[in-house]
């Protein structure tokens, strides 16, 4: 085999995890009991250095390469961050339509809202639903838990320009846009 192609075979099958590239990973997660939440058994791309993946795992990540294992626990203030109560609110049921139930995410408040100080861009989950209010929480659903994360790199490529300016591969790390039903995971 000549030089330059043996080199650029081993320059792909070992390249370690730099920013931008992009890993694929498997992983199980589970909260700090071992209760599953989220298992990836289809590998799954996302862009190291960019908004794919929480600092603690690229912390872990960063210089190994294809083949990698690791075994991270994560805190709170690690992953989602603390439950911070002043992002629950409580909205007039009038400013929601019929069909709204529990579970359901939706993208700020409606318009008409009345609570003072709640960030604009947040998703808000409904926990309750009342005949006169609805109880919303701005917090990710995981912010509070400490996480438990298994995770393995099958493979590790250079981001594409695209990739790296977008500072993603398309999809964010448990972004949970619609909460699972109990038992359910993620995806």
């Amino acid at each position: 085999m000549p030089q330059g192609l043996r080199q650029a075979l081993c320059d792909h099958l070992c390249m370690n995890i730099v920013k931008p590239c992009v890993v694929t990973l498997t992983w199980a997660l589970t909260d700090a009991q071992n209760r599953p939440i989220d298992e990836l058994k289809e590998p799954t791309e996302f862009l190291f250095g960019g908004a794919d993946l929480l600092p603690k795992i690229e912390e872990a990540l960063q210089g190994q390469e294809v083949g990698f294992e690791a075994h991270l626990h994560l805190e709170p203030e690690h992953a989602f961050g603390d439950y911070d109560a002043r992002l629950v609110c409580f909205e007039d049921r009038k400013l929601f339509p019929q069909e709204l139930e529990e579970g359901m995410r939706i993208e700020g408040l409606p318009t008409g809202a009345v609570t003072q100080d709640m960030p604009a861009d947040a998703i808000y989950t409904v926990t309750e639903v009342y005949p006169s209010h609805v109880v919303l929480d701005g917090n990710h659903p995981m912010a509070g838990m400490a996480l438990r994360i298994q995770l393995k790199v099958l493979d590790v490529r250079e981001a594409t320009e695209d990739e790296a300016q977008r500072g993603t591969v398309g999809r964010e790390l448990l972004a949970v846009v619609e909460a699972p039903g109990p038992g359910e995971p993620l995806h």
